[in-house]
């Protein structure tokens, strides 16, 4: 089967969200639901409270509504999951598998920073809960994902559905339970392809911000590139920052990683972020995973580098994060360095992540539902 009907097949209408469930509404959206039923306007009001803050997960167990309406509502699902497994690295970084309603399972990573000292570590913080400063919360937007690329786990599973608004936004309100702190980054890096999910991605980032608090600045959305995606999600004009999967300097290498990648040439997939820069005034973000031998040459650096030059941009260098399905091997330092001096020689800002959870399969390109 072509890139293109691979594609074709995911990219189908979009999932529309009505109430129920109810997780996801906005307090207007809350409050015609409750008028709907016969209840007076504020307890819509209430009832975001209890759903947003309070993590409820019945209407049964929403004291401040009357005895017989909870008993009328009981089963009226809010939109809550359920942590299927639960497994923590050395790292203090969380991988979740969570079963939705209809038994699917999809992974969500709580990413913990402290500071001590003044400066930012990884680590349990010592015994003082307090020392947590930052939690972020990497996000699936679909069951498995469609794009395959051969160094992901995901991929390898294959693509199932998408997840809905009150799919995505669970995942944070899980995360942020489990730690009793508050949330302050989210990445929409887990499992799936973000643009393939528009509607409902873009609908959880304004719930995430208005009903959970979050800042469209603390958001990333990470996506492998979709033909006229880009273009389209730069009309939002949202705050989030863009990261775009690009793994390769040309399209032959590209091909190589992300088969998908044939529907969309790299030179045009550039040409859309240049105009996401315009429309924005916003910088994208080049992920790029290091694979031992097969893209991390300084010759590589150099092609990524001259590809990159005349406009916005910052790359991130991902070292590779093995799976079992493949043979790939990170590179070492001296390599890793060899890359970042070639790229800054171009004046290129680039910066080195190396991924949390990779004792606990929860890394970057590890994420599967393996326990399902």
């Amino acid at each position: 089967m072509s890139a293109t009907s691979v594609l074709s097949q995911i990219d189908s209408p979009i999932q529309t969200i009505a109430i129920p469930p109810l997780l996801g509404a906005s307090v207007a959206e809350l409050t015609a639901w409750v008028q709907q039923q016969g209840q007076p306007a504020y307890r819509g009001k209430q009832l975001h409270d209890w759903i947003y803050n309070k993590g409820v997960r019945s209407l049964a167990d929403v004291s401040v509504f009357p005895k017989q309406w909870r008993a009328e509502v009981a089963d009226i699902p809010i939109g809550r999951s359920t942590i299927h497994y639960r497994s923590v690295a050395p790292d203090g970084t969380v991988k979740y598998l969570l079963q939705l309603a209809d038994g699917f399972i999809i992974e969500t990573v709580g990413i913990p920073t402290y500071r001590r000292g003044g400066e930012w570590e990884s680590g349990r913080g010592g015994e003082n809960p307090k020392s947590l400063e930052r939690l972020t919360v990497c996000v699936s937007t679909q069951v498995g994902c469609p794009m395959a690329c051969d160094f992901c786990a995901t991929g390898k599973g294959g693509y199932k559905r998408n997840l809905t608004r009150h799919e995505i936004v669970d995942q944070v309100l899980t995360v942020q339970e489990d730690f009793q702190q508050r949330v302050s980054n989210v990445v929409f890096m887990g499992m799936g392809e973000p643009l393939l999910n528009t509607d409902n991605v873009l609908a959880a980032i304004k719930s995430l911000n208005q009903d959970v608090g979050i800042g469209q600045r603390c958001m990333t959305v990470s996506t492998v590139g979709i033909r006229d995606r880009i273009r389209q999600f730069a009309q939002h004009e949202l705050q989030v920052t863009l990261a775009v999967s690009l793994h390769a300097p040309n399209q032959a290498l590209r091909e190589k990683l992300i088969p998908t990648a044939r529907a969309f040439k790299i030179d045009d997939l550039l040409a859309e972020c240049r105009e996401y820069v315009e429309i924005t005034g916003r910088r994208v973000t080049f992920e790029y995973i290091l694979l031992a031998g097969v893209n991390d040459l300084p010759e590589h650096a150099a092609e990524l580098a001259k590809r990159l030059r005349g406009f916005q941009t910052h790359v991130n260098l991902i070292p590779y994060n093995p799976i079992s399905e493949v043979d790939y091997k990170r590179p070492n330092r001296d390599r890793i360095q060899a890359f970042v001096k070639v790229l800054k020689q171009h004046h290129i800002a680039v910066s080195v992540r190396y991924s949390r959870g990779l004792e606990a399969d929860a890394a970057c390109g590890q994420l599967r539902a393996s326990k399902q």
